[in-house]
């Protein structure tokens, strides 16, 4: 696999501003252990390699565990999360694939229990971010564990 075009030197200010977006979106009032598993779930569903490799490798930086992670696929027979962050991931996968009539009542109603106008706003922001980081590396090409060293994730380990 190679990468067919270097969108950061291309386009370095659009770079620059989907960065900044994502970072004003992790500073929000949503865990950032809930910002992981968005990150690799929106990821996984999008076929997204060089993402999934980053935000795995970013996530058992800041502590996850390793399981958590392997049971992302299956988070709704997995007892390992809490009705927080399933709440978190439905919203996810939802906006990730939007339906054909939008967001089903019932999903916002589940995700409303769990968070705030605030929260939840933060964390739309968050998942319109991670698919925009998605659909820029698949178009690309972008190559899993290549940016490992520039963003410090070779202390993940899992090189």
């Amino acid at each position: 696999m190679t990468q067919r075009i270097d969108y950061q030197q291309q386009a370095p200010e659009l770079f620059k501003k989907l960065v900044a977006i994502s970072m004003q979106a992790a500073q929000g009032g949503v865990e950032a252990t809930i910002g992981h598993l968005v990150e690799i779930r929106a990821s996984q569903i999008n076929g997204c390699a060089f993402c999934v490799d980053m935000h795995v490798k970013q996530a058992m930086i800041h502590g996850e565990r390793p399981l958590r992670i392997h049971h992302l696929p299956v988070w709704r027979e997995s007892p390992l999360f809490s009705e927080r962050e399933r709440a978190a991931l439905a919203w996810t996968e939802v906006l990730t694939q939007l339906p054909p009539h939008g967001v089903p009542d019932d999903i916002y109603a589940l995700v409303r229990e769990q968070f705030s106008e605030k929260d939840l706003t933060d964390l739309t922001y968050a998942v319109m971010a991670i698919n925009a980081w998605n659909r820029i590396n698949v178009a690309f090409t972008s190559v899993p564990g290549s940016a490992d060293k520039a963003y410090g994730l070779d202390k993940a380990g899992l090189a």
